[in-house]
């Protein structure tokens, strides 16, 4: 026994004397890998040290050359094109400043005025990152792209109607010329853009012409992760709206009239007037914690005489995704505003033709949009009073049904399926319909889903206050967390999604008072996990739905108060229930059917049940 106890105490021993060992030369060989890092280290730097400053200048000038020469040949015929220095020139109206480089001859960035950026500076499209171009024939068995190239620019020219006129031109020695010109309006987001080609059948290969189109957008809300998921591409193909959002890639097979690069609430635009006859769209969101948004990729094609001289009419839109600016600019534009798309396209025409000039007569003369929010909140009430006072008195005669059927519940037990049909024919004498009081929630989904879009698309909230919001088209926030709670709640606290979910549960709590008690759980406990649900699904939601939310449950509360305690005589409907009582009773096809099913269930319930006590 003492040897076996020593024998434990050595392979102990060993044990520790083995991780010791191994610990120690782990510990020897990491220091000496890190030894000869630094030694690898420091004669990399001394090496570097000793490359001689005007190698890597000559390299650098190596370089330039390189490229020099490369445009040159690619120039062709257009040599003074090929090399130059980039110039900028500004022009401006009341909505925005446009800035032109000469190098592609085009516009390089927009600022819009009357909006800010979530960095409170002026909100600003396209950027050194965006390209618009076209391939042109520069010389035999040469081609450039225009993006490439270095074009004159000409004076400013403002024109009769208040608009102002910029040109940017570009001639080769054989007499080809190309000219951008563009046209800015006084009080206009859009822009017209002549491209106006001389010897275009040599510019060009049997007439097509071939736009790439490369875009970055960037982050202009308060969190680049919800605009990503606000953000699409959408267009108009055959003359029909459409869009991609998680697809990446789209074909065009008809002819395109317009693309669109949407953001949450800006969209750059190219519109094209006697339309693309093809091309394609690649783009792909950003999954990083970068501000920008997406990276976009156009090719699109169209197909020009062949002829010496050609003139191609174009717009570009750089401004707001306003529905009411965009239905004034070309066909179908307005449904770059979302107001309910796909399976939710059945609440469109309710923001459309209801919620939407609502919300407009309201905000004519209230100035904070909160407020806005709140009457647009009561006429919704309003409109649905008829149905949901027709549920509310559903749930007073559940109310006044509610002891009896607690009797009913006490009576049957575990008998679930005798307890219904009971339930069923009690029901049936008082002329009381269960499913009365689903309206009110069953009204909601579609508003809900109405509000949801209008109020994430809707520009008129952007940057508007209310109460302890800071903006209404995003959340507010109370308290701001050191981490990350999953499952959609994010690092804030929104006191408004808070509320929403009080009176939620609140609403909840009364509901459950005017049913007979539960006994699965399953049942019992689901109203208090709805609200608690909600918690997770509003926390980043606008500040203005869950606003809407609030106010449309502190009405609904205060309806059912008033309603059940004031107008509703639970005395007479008791009256008026002994009478149905009293009355003859018909039986509809449907209350024959639904009772013989629960009669056949209840048989085939007992018969298993006499079956197991014989065993």
């Amino acid at each position: 026994m003492k040897t076996d106890k020593n024998s434990v105490i050595g392979f102990v021993l060993l044990g520790i004397l083995f991780f010791l060992y191994f610990w120690y030369t782990n510990k020897q060989q990491t220091a000496l890998v890190e030894m000869k890092k630094k030694q690898e280290d420091s004669l990399a730097i001394v090496a570097a040290s000793r490359v001689k400053i005007q190698d890597t200048v000559t390299a650098k000038i190596d370089s330039i050359k390189r490229d020099s020469a490369y445009r040159v040949t690619a120039a062709g015929n257009f040599t003074t094109a090929a090399t130059g220095t980039e110039t900028l020139t500004s022009v401006e109206n009341s909505l925005m400043k446009v800035t032109f480089t000469n190098k592609g001859g085009r516009v390089q960035s927009v600022l819009l005025k009357k909006y800010l950026s979530h960095d409170s500076l002026p909100v600003v499209l396209s950027g050194n990152k965006d390209q618009l171009s076209y391939a042109v024939n520069t010389g035999s068995n040469k081609a450039s792209q225009t993006g490439d190239l270095f074009f004159n620019t000409g004076a400013i020219t403002k024109l009769a109607d208040g608009s102002q006129q910029i040109s940017f031109t570009m001639q080769s020695v054989t007499g080809e010329s190309i000219v951008h010109s563009y046209t800015i309006k006084p009080d206009a987001y859009m822009i017209d853009w002549n491209l106006g080609l001389t010897g275009a059948d040599k510019l060009l290969n049997q007439g097509q012409l071939n736009m790439q189109w490369h875009s970055v957008t960037e982050q202009h809300e308060r969190t680049a992760a919800y605009e990503r998921q606000m953000s699409n591409i959408c267009f108009s193909e055959g003359n029909d709206f459409d869009y991609i959002s998680s697809k990446t890639e789209h074909q065009f097979e008809k002819p395109v009239q317009w693309l669109s690069v949407v953001q949450q609430f800006f969209n750059t635009t190219l519109i094209a007037k006697n339309g693309f006859t093809g091309g394609s769209v690649n783009w792909a969101r950003k999954t990083d914690s970068s501000t920008e948004l997406a990276t976009i990729d156009a090719s699109l094609q169209m197909k020009l005489p062949v002829a010496a001289t050609v003139a191609v009419p174009l717009q570009l839109y750089y401004g707001p995704s306003d529905f009411n600016i965009l239905k004034k600019q070309a066909p179908d534009m307005d449904k770059i505003v979302n107001l309910g798309r796909d399976m939710y396209s059945f609440v469109r025409p309710i923001n459309k033709y209801i919620i939407m000039n609502v919300f407009d007569f309201f905000a004519g003369f209230v100035m904070n949009y909160g407020w806005v929010v709140l009457l647009l909140t009561l006429f919704i009430r309003l409109v649905t009073a008829p149905l949901t006072y027709s549920s509310y008195l559903s749930g007073a005669k559940m109310k006044v049904l509610k002891p009896e059927l607690d009797t009913l519940k006490k009576k049957f037990g575990d008998d679930q399926q005798g307890f219904a049909m009971e339930q069923m024919k009690l029901f049936r004498e008082a002329g009381v319909n269960p499913l009365g009081g689903c309206i009110p929630a069953l009204l909601q989904i579609p508003i809900f889903f109405a509000l949801y879009s209008f109020f994430n698309s809707n520009i008129a909230l952007r940057g508007q206050a209310f109460l302890w919001s800071k903006d209404l088209s995003s959340y507010d926030v109370i308290a701001q967390l050191p981490f990350t709670i999953p499952m959609g709640f994010g690092d804030h606290i929104s006191l408004f999604t808070i509320t929403a979910v009080i009176t939620s549960f609140l609403i909840s709590i009364y509901n459950m008072s005017m049913t007979p008690t539960q006994d699965n759980p399953a049942l019992k406990y689901m109203p208090y996990i709805f609200p608690f649900m909600l918690l997770f699904i509003f926390n980043k939601l606008p500040s203005a739905l869950t606003w809407y939310y609030t106010v449309s449950n502190l009405i609904t509360l205060a309806l059912q108060f008033v309603i059940q305690n004031y107008i509703i005589d639970h005395d007479k409907i008791l009256a008026k229930i002994e009478v149905k009582r009293k009355a003859p009773k018909t039986k509809s096809k449907w209350q024959e059917k639904y009772e013989q099913m629960m009669e056949s269930q209840k048989k085939v319930q007992d018969l298993k049940e006499r079956t197991q006590k014989k065993k």
